[in-house]
């Protein structure tokens, strides 16, 4: 990969992380034109192209990091999010389906089963068995507890009957339903001795070795999309499909051949959260794969508008470098200090990740506390990739829409992952339950009355009296002195005082104004009431995480002029958010209305210090240039005036 400075090398080394080698050999083996996506292609075609690159990818070990050493895995599974994060450099499509394969229907075949089950993680590592992840329902998305689709056993026959019920229990939205996939991870209620016991997990074979739906098993294509075309997203409907009693996905509850049913989780709320708890790299996918995509967009823009000329200097006659001009600056230099951001943080969740699933954090929160993270900063990443390819797009101008500059592929690929594995709304509001419960383990499954109850009663300061706060970030928070609003805004601890005092503040509020119209309204409408309350505590918890793990992952870079541009890059990222929330901090009073307008004169003077290092630190971000797959980068003598 080019770079134009050894500052940049040490950048990309720090944003690289602990798995810094495998994105070193995928920069390598993915750089092949052999994985590119191909935007002329229809969707038919694009379906059998990214096919045949995942077969190729299963050939050389990309898969195998993901899964255990019994299966014949690698069992790395920071190593393998990291890997499958690098393809998304090269084609989101090509992600999607191998997150499906190996991510989502492999990861429920392990997490979820046991060692009769064991029989398919060799062939669904090395595709003999091509399989999809069928949770969705047409009137049940995010909503995972209320599934439709009925699993009911039979204890005559020791089989279960996987049913559609309704028209809304079809499922829909399946990544390989509606082509590829032979067999099924379906999530189902399991139905035993007239009994529901809740949303548990089965495999169901639903095609035949050459492709017809197996008899009970109607599927249908979902069609062509707004983006991912070489993704067979379908739908899939079953007709009294019975299956054996063996199919049930069994590690955390089981039934026997007479119907009785038994868990290791006596609580049935319990037992359903630790189902999808072990599903959690999906979604830690998901914002990886996001954050990549914003990195292969700026690193386009930023390219472009470093070449780019537009108007003349009055004084010199010159045509002037779109990237000289002050808001051309504004628009993308921020977005890149984002991009580090979340890369630094992405890195954080990724090594915990790891931790628990490979058995090194036996600690009883670590998992837990692990999903709220995932879930949040899910939604900060998509967020931020819909945002940023956008921007980018506009500031490359006509240029921008042309697909064969490729921000409009990313445009249209990555919308939807503002969507899937939760969509970011609910997943905000996940995280802001979860500091209301202020993580108690009596009060996670409440009701909503029970839930209004509690976080009307919480009492102390949730924020800073959490435990598992690390060393370097408690340090900072324990040295300020003076008022916040009197104190150097370049300060580390300053900046952390003001992230937190805003959570803390929402939180609590969040929790009276819960209380306050708990009596009069009800418990629903109580909430439904402060439900935009509640989404801006859960924002700004997890901007005070990223900003955290920004600081870290400053901390570990020795090169002095690569860590001063950091450090000034984590500046602009703290900037940048006070100054698009600078209206709440105002009316709040934790900034005077001076302070705001330092704040935005601060966002200027940092792009005008970061404005001569710009290639420099997109070439940090480490997507390589024979992964950008842009035309206009390859046009510079366009650029040129005679």
């Amino acid at each position: 990969m080019a770079t134009g400075s050894s500052t940049a090398g040490h950048l990309r080394a720090a944003l690289d992380g602990s798995w810094r080698d495998i994105r070193e050999q995928a920069r390598k083996e993915l750089a092949d034109e052999r994985f590119h996506g191909d935007p002329t292609l229809d969707y038919k075609a694009a379906r059998a192209r990214v096919l045949e690159q995942m077969r190729e990818l299963a050939a050389m070990d990309y898969a195998k990091r993901g899964f255990g050493l019994e299966a014949g895995g690698l069992a790395d599974p920071g190593g393998a999010v990291t890997a499958l994060e690098m393809v998304a450099y090269a084609d989101l499509s090509l992600w999607v389906k191998c997150g499906v394969q190996w991510g989502l229907f492999g990861g429920a075949v392990e997490n979820l089963g046991t060692e009769r089950h064991h029989e398919y993680l060799k062939k669904l590592i090395s595709l003999e068995l091509l399989g999809c992840f069928a949770m969705t329902e047409s009137g049940h998305g995010s909503d995972v507890a209320n599934l439709e689709t009925t699993a009911t056993y039979d204890p005559a026959t020791e089989e279960f009957v996987i049913h559609s019920p309704t028209p809304s229990a079809r499922k829909d939205y399946i990544g390989g339903a509606a082509e590829h996939a032979r067999m099924a991870a379906v999530f189902a209620q399991l139905i035993t001795g007239g009994e529901s016991k809740g949303v548990h997990c089965f495999l169901v074979p639903i095609r035949d070795e050459q492709g017809a739906d197996l008899p009970g098993v109607t599927t249908s294509d979902d069609g062509l999309k707004g983006g991912l075309f070489g993704v067979d997203n379908g739908r899939i409907v079953f007709d009294h499909v019975r299956v054996p009693r063996e199919a049930l996905l069994n590690r955390y509850a089981d039934v026997a051949p007479d119907g009785t049913y038994a868990s290791p989780i006596a609580n049935p709320s319990r037992r359903f959260f630790t189902t999808l708890g072990t599903l959690v790299r999906g979604r830690i996918s998901v914002g990886g794969a996001a954050a990549a995509g914003a990195r292969v967009a700026l690193s386009i823009a930023v390219r472009y508008a470093l070449q780019r000329r537009q108007f003349s200097d009055p004084d010199t006659g010159e045509e002037i470098v779109l990237m000289d001009y002050r808001m051309h600056q504004r628009r993308l230099l921020p977005l890149v200090a984002k991009s580090y951001a979340y890369a630094f943080a992405q890195n954080d969740l990724v090594r915990r990740m790891h931790l628990v699933q490979s058995g090194q954090d036996l600690d009883s929160g670590a998992q837990r506390a692990l999903e709220k993270r995932a879930a949040g900063f899910k939604v900060a990443q998509t967020r931020h990739a819909t945002r940023a390819i956008q921007e980018c797009r506009e500031a490359c101008g006509g240029a921008g829409y042309l697909t064969e500059n490729r921000l409009v592929t990313l445009k249209a690929d990555t919308d939807v992952f503002t969507t899937f594995e939760g969509d970011n709304v609910v997943l905000t509001q996940l995280v802001a339950k979860e500091l209301l419960t202020a993580y108690s383990d009596e009060v996670r499954d409440l009701d909503a009355m029970g839930w209004v109850r509690f976080a009307a009663t919480m009492a102390g300061d949730v924020v800073r009296k959490r435990s598992g706060v690390r060393q370097l970030i408690q340090t900072l928070r324990d040295r300020g002195g003076e008022t916040v609003d009197e104190a150097d805004l370049s300060r580390r601890d300053v900046q952390l005082a003001l992230f937190a005092d805003r959570e803390d503040y929402l939180v609590r509020t969040a929790g009276h104004r819960l209380r306050a119209r708990a009596a009069d309204t009800g418990p629903f409408e109580a909430f439904n009431n402060a439900q935009d309350h509640i989404l801006a505590a859960g924002t700004a918890h997890i901007d005070r995480l990223v900003l955290e793990a920004f600081i870290e992952g400053i901390a570990d870079i020795e090169d002095p002029e690569a860590r001063k541009l950091a450090e000034d890059m984590c500046d602009l990222f703290v900037y940048t958010l006070l100054e698009e929330n600078s209206a709440w901090f105002v009316m709040h009073r934790f900034m005077s209305v001076e302070r705001a307008k330092a704040v935005r004169r601060g966002v200027n003077e940092l792009v005008d210090r970061l404005r001569p290092h710009a290639l420099t630190l997109v070439e940090g971000m480490g997507v390589p240039e024979e992964m950008l797959g842009a035309a206009l980068l390859h046009d510079a003598g366009v650029y040129q005036r005679a």
